[in-house]
């Protein structure tokens, strides 16, 4: 039981969940701001793609991603027993 629990912790601080937890942040960001603050005319400057909204859906589908790799292939850390002499 001790093992799995410093098992998971090891797993918290892999850094691509610190990626996953960056990029999902900032696409939430993106989002919202792509659905609910972005106007006509900026709109219309990015040659009518709402690029705030489509960035950060990317950026969500990325984030999901990094996940789901350190959910499948988790970082496995041997422990070699102490030498006996």
């Amino acid at each position: 039981m001790a093992d799995e629990s410093s098992a998971k912790r090891r797993s918290a601080f892999d850094i691509r969940m610190i990626i996953a937890l960056l990029i999902g942040v900032y696409g939430v960001v993106l989002t919202i701001m792509g659905i609910g603050f972005t106007t006509p005319e900026t709109i219309a400057k990015a040659a009518g793609v709402n690029i705030n909204l489509w960035a950060g859906i990317g950026m969500l589908i990325g984030a999901a991603l990094f996940v789901l790799w350190t959910v499948l292939r988790p970082v496995r850390v041997v422990e070699e027993p102490p030498a006996t002499e």
